[in-house]
């Protein structure tokens, strides 16, 4: 069960967002391997002006290659900051924050995702970020299933809220209003099954900004990183 709970806070006070999955097996034998990440900084001047900072900070990877206790099961905890910081703007202006990690089996992400990855044209409603290229979907839930060649993102956030007609929607990203909005993530768990191969993982965050002339998005690639 994946126990999932976020907090909203607007303008620079960040979102918290923390998960449980309960998914030990007595039978994993394999040592624990923390990986520190350099995480990133992108910087982005809009067409009105209003320049755009989105930085990816405390990015870290605890790594075991077998909870499953057998060679096509791999498990990371991941943990890291999203901070997002406008400047520069005429009138009022916010955005939002989709972050989360692109996983990959025998597939090289070195360019970002699936020959691409998570695109800064990203769909910022109840999906995030599309994969492309042997892509088979995302996912806001820990658990990811791939076979050679495949990539799929999964997305920290799961945030039940009513959608325009009222009736309970469930979104991947946090609003935010004002120049600053931020998400923070320890300990998220990452289970990836059925890859028989290398396997792969590297963190995205994608951000759509809104000002009074321009609405765009803009997507911040962390460190790729081995999962086994």
């Amino acid at each position: 069960m994946n126990l999932r709970k976020t907090m909203a806070r607007a303008a620079g006070i960040g979102v918290a967002a923390t998960a449980a999955l309960g998914l030990l097996s007595t039978g994993a034998a394999n040592a624990d391997t923390f990986v520190p990440l350099a995480g990133g900084t992108l910087t982005q001047t809009l067409s009105d002006g209003t320049v755009v900072t989105v930085r990816l900070v405390g990015e870290s990877a605890n790594i075991n290659p077998s909870m499953g206790a057998t060679p096509l099961h791999r498990n990371a905890w991941v943990s890291g900051s999203a901070q997002v910081e406008l400047s520069g703007a005429n009138g009022s202006v916010g955005g939002k924050i989709v972050p989360g990690y692109v996983v990959g089996c025998q597939v090289n992400i070195a360019g970002g995702g699936a020959n691409g990855g998570a695109t800064g044209g990203a769909d910022f409603g109840a999906n995030g970020p599309t994969v492309n290229g042997g892509n088979t979907g995302g996912t806001a839930g820990g658990n990811l299933t791939l076979g050679p060649g495949q990539a799929k993102a999964y997305y920290l956030l799961d945030e039940e809220a009513p959608d325009d007609y009222g009736n309970e929607d469930h979104y991947t990203r946090n609003v935010f209003k004002g120049s600053n909005g931020s998400v923070t993530w320890s300990d998220e768990t990452v289970n990836l099954n059925g890859c028989g191969g290398y396997a792969q993982a590297r963190a995205f965050v994608a951000v759509q900004i809104e000002t009074p002339n321009v609405i765009t998005a803009v997507t911040l690639w962390g460190q790729p990183f081995s999962l086994g």
